[in-house]
């Protein structure tokens, strides 16, 4: 089980602090990924960060987002700076379907297991 929270409004240039717990499984097995998905758009992912741990952030958030892992507190968080009017999206987090990945987790298709979301708003 995934349950993401944090989410809310946010003015054009400020901060939110993504939350994942994750229950029922090795949590430090696995990638975990943040995924968003905008009014109208496709999903997209945001940042991985694979078992060992190695991160991937998109290009789009690239300097401004951080993803973490805290295996201790089965936790993924997701640091989002300078946010922008266009970062606005309901946003999942994710559990890869294979453990102990060679690869980082780059594509949707690669998570089996997604959180009910939470929705991020940023005003301009």
């Amino acid at each position: 089980q995934l349950q993401a929270s944090g989410g809310g409004l946010v003015q054009a240039g400020g901060s939110l602090r993504l939350s994942c717990a994750a229950s029922g499984y090795t949590f430090s097995n696995y990638a975990m990924g943040w995924l968003r998905q905008a009014p109208g758009k496709e999903r997209e992912l945001v940042a991985t960060i694979s078992w060992r741990p190695a991160t991937y952030v998109a290009d789009s958030v690239k300097g401004r987002f951080i993803i973490s892992r805290d295996n201790a507190k089965n936790r993924v968080y997701l640091q989002m700076n300078s946010l922008k009017p266009e970062d606005t999206a309901v946003y999942y987090c994710a559990r890869e379907g294979q453990a102990w990945g060679s690869d980082l987790a780059k594509n949707d298709v690669d998570y089996a297991y997604w959180g009910q979301g939470t929705l991020v708003t940023v005003s301009s």
